[in-house]
């Protein structure tokens, strides 16, 4: 099973690869799928690759989902 977690785009390469955060953990991933993703941009990465965007309120309502999961799963 793969979990789809948002990051943010915070650089790009002139190679087409940047990095993505998240949640404070920065990632490598290639952009060539993604054509015109610019820093700032909300993305789902899936084996290295940025396969998807997601808009800003779609991005936060999913990491707000991941952390009440967290804190559920703590309590146990």
């Amino acid at each position: 099973m793969c979990l789809a977690v948002p990051g943010k785009v915070v650089s790009l390469q002139d190679d087409g690869t940047g990095q993505v955060d998240y949640m404070g953990t920065t990632v490598l991933a290639n952009f060539s799928l993604l054509p015109g993703v610019k820093v700032g941009d909300w993305v789902i990465v899936h084996a290295g690759f940025a396969i998807s965007r997601l808009d800003r309120a779609e991005a936060r309502r999913t990491l707000r989902l991941f952390q009440e999961l967290e804190k559920l799963n703590s309590a146990d």
